[in-house]
């Protein structure tokens, strides 16, 4: 049996409460999912978070998710992908928060973990923006979080969505024209 098969399965009995099927499931995701998390922290010597924490936070926030249901393994590398956004996005929502940190010296999110967004983008609106987009075109707003907060090449962004490289970058042509619309100042 294929191993995207195996993990399919191993969800479905996670999911159906099977005692050990996490345990099982885990060994086979864990170094795609480290990956994933260390292109998203790639060439960043100044933090402190590494790709492990990045993706144990990102893991106890699936544990603590009792209305996720997944339904086979690109839907889970998925909605690993969106979670790690969200953890991006609070922590900034965290650092611009003036209650915490005090007179510490602010580091912004985006240069600190190096990923691919534009340095004056106003990180809360892209998210918003992203969540707009998915109502209308929820592929166009997956090939978005899987560029810009997984850091993903357009290949693997294929192979991850198992549609064409061309699909992959015309998709993200009209998602990038259609977030500067909607991030602009």
């Amino acid at each position: 049996m294929r191993q995207s098969e195996d993990v399919t399965l191993l969800i479905h009995a996670w999911q159906g409460g099977e005692p050990n099927a996490l345990d099982k499931l885990l060994p086979l995701v864990y170094a795609d999912l480290r990956a994933m998390a260390a292109r998203l922290l790639a060439g960043e010597s100044a933090t402190t978070l590494h790709p492990t924490e990045l993706l144990h936070d990102t893991l106890l926030k699936v544990l603590r998710v009792d209305a996720l249901q997944i339904v086979d393994r690109q839907h889970f590398f998925n909605a690993f992908a969106r979670l790690m956004r969200h953890l991006i996005v609070d922590r900034v929502r965290e650092a611009k928060a003036e209650k915490r940190g005090g007179d510490l010296e602010r580091v912004d999110l985006i240069e600190l973990v190096n990923l691919p967004l534009p340095h004056d983008i106003d990180i809360e609106k892209l998210h918003s923006a992203i969540d707009d987009l998915e109502v209308v075109e929820p592929r166009l707003a997956h090939i978005v979080e899987l560029r810009y907060f997984v850091g993903l090449t357009m290949q693997d962004i294929a192979k991850a969505l198992e549609v064409d490289k061309r699909t992959v970058y015309r998709g993200w042509a009209v998602a990038r024209a259609w977030l500067q619309t909607q991030v602009a100042p």
